[in-house]
C-alpha cells in the first residue's frame, strides 16, 4: 500500500516533467502537451494498478526506488 502511494506520487512528478519538456520544445502546441500528459497518466495508472494488485512486493519496491532515482536525477540536473 505504501509502495503504491510513493510510486504514484513519484509518477505524477514524472508526468509533470514530461509535459514541461514537451512544452519547452520549439514549435510544440498546447495539444501536444495535453496529449503527452494524458498518455503519461494512462501509463502511470496502469503500472500503479499493477503495483497495487499483481506485482510482488520486491518488484514493487524496486520500481519505487527506480522512480525516486529518476525524479532525484531530473530535479538535480534540471
Amino acid at each position: 500500500m505504501i509502495a503504491t502511494g510513493v510510486f504514484a506520487l513519484g509518477g505524477l512528478v514524472l508526468v509533470l516533467v514530461a509535459m514541461a519538456q514537451v512544452r519547452d520544445r520549439k514549435h510544440s502546441t498546447r495539444g501536444q502537451v495535453t496529449q503527452t500528459g494524458l498518455i503519461s497518466l494512462a501509463v502511470l495508472s496502469a503500472v500503479t494498478a499493477l503495483v497495487a494488485t499483481v506485482l510482488p512486493e520486491t518488484i514493487a519496491w524496486a520500481l519505487v526506488a527506480f522512480v525516486v532515482l529518476i525524479v532525484l536525477t531530473l530535479t538535480m540536473v534540471g
